[in-house]
């Protein structure tokens, strides 16, 4: 008994506990929020969101503390087995068991009769993985030609299948985490001045090759928000209306006269935080997501390899690219591009992917063997 006492505490004494309180609160401020969006019927037909999303924070949340205790190199070793996994769960959306949703330019779910199952979540966990692994093999040789080579075609094959989707949100989200991740990892200068003369010849391809005609007017109505204000535009125009509708407090979570938003309880749940909670409401959550961000750093720097190392940056990056395009879409600087604020808006899959996510960072902080202050080694 004594043994299993002693195995307890060392467990909770390892444990990232401010971390994982804060992701905890966001995660019930979303329940809340969507259990007032039903509750104010401030968008039809949409069920009781807010009792899946209940289910999946339980789910996750024991997902994240199991996973803390285990070692993530154990877990970085069996790319073999998940990633095949996630990539044929992404393929079979190609299949007739692909499912699009009402509102959404992709076929990205699977509809699995009793419920719908977005692959491409679990994607993002393998290639956080699998990739930071193939970062730890070649460790201080990643400016050689062939690992170069090699590791961009890593980066690419999910970039590629996501796209082929028409998710151009999602691939954005793995384009970023595998910037983020291989800058981190020792990149030379020579390859990002490279990139960055390549990047208009890439942009004004993509432009004109592979965005579609609707995802072309999205961006230009962020420059002229009157080209399409009933069309393409009118999400955006609604939620900066519903965003500053509730001004510094907000109208309350019940009872309110509440401005409608389509997909309010998805992409633009944060113009309902600004319209519930106001301005105060905002920066609170911003300030939350923002140390959840600046803690994934801290447990980076803390790491015993690289390999922790790199499954902490490509967190960091998958959740700090996901907060930046939502916000930026509800705020009018980023275009429309179906992107879920993390831990927060409305969806089964994306939440617990995200808890699990949460779960490979604890880890890493969980196994670590130094003790840093914030910023700065403290030994």
């Amino acid at each position: 008994m004594k043994v299993v006492f002693n195995i307890i505490r060392q467990y909770f004494k390892r444990l990232d506990k401010p971390l994982f309180l804060v992701v905890f609160a966001c995660s019930c401020l979303s329940v809340v929020l969507l259990y007032s969006i039903v509750y104010n019927k401030v968008i039809s037909n949409i069920g009781t969101p807010y009792k899946m999303q209940a289910v999946s924070i339980v789910i996750g949340t024991f997902c994240a503390l199991f996973l803390s205790a285990i070692d993530y190199q154990k877990l970085a070793k069996l790319w073999f087995l998940y990633v095949p996994a996630s990539l044929l769960l992404v393929l079979l959306t190609f299949t007739g068991l692909g499912y699009q949703r009402a509102g959404a330019d992709d076929k990205a779910w699977l509809n699995l009769g009793f419920m719908t199952l977005q692959p491409s979540e679990f994607l993002k966990l393998a290639f956080i993985l699998s990739f930071s692994y193939h970062l730890s093999k070649v460790s201080g040789e990643i400016n050689s030609l062939k690992n170069l080579a090699l590791l961009c075609l890593h980066g690419a094959v999910p970039v590629g299948i996501i796209a082929l989707q028409g998710d151009f949100g999602t691939a954005m989200v793995f384009l970023a985490v595998f910037v983020f991740m291989i800058f981190s990892a020792g990149l030379s200068f020579k390859y990002i001045i490279a990139a960055l003369i390549a990047a208009p010849i890439m942009a004004v391809t993509a432009w004109f090759v592979i965005l579609q005609p609707v995802h072309r007017k999205r961006v230009m109505v962020l420059f002229n928000p009157d080209l399409d204000p009933l069309g393409v535009g009118n999400q955006q125009r609604q939620g900066k209306i519903a965003l500053g509708s509730g001004r510094m407090l907000g109208k309350g979570l019940f009872g309110g006269d509440y401005s409608y938003v389509p997909e309010v309880q998805n992409d633009f749940i944060f113009s309902y935080v600004g319209q519930t909670l106001g301005f105060v409401g905002c920066i609170i959550l911003v300030g939350a997501l923002g140390f959840i961000c600046i803690k994934i750093i801290i447990n980076a720097r803390m790491a015993k390899d690289d390999l922790g190392k790199n499954i902490c940056i490509g967190v960091f990056g998958l959740i700090f690219t996901h907060s930046f395009i939502n916000i930026g879409m509800v705020l009018g600087i980023m275009p429309v591009i179906g992107v879920p604020l993390p831990f927060i808006s409305a969806g089964g899959t994306a939440m617990l992917s995200m808890y699990i996510a949460i779960g490979l960072v604890m880890s890493v902080h969980a196994h670590s063997d130094k003790n840093y202050a914030i910023f700065y080694d403290a030994n």
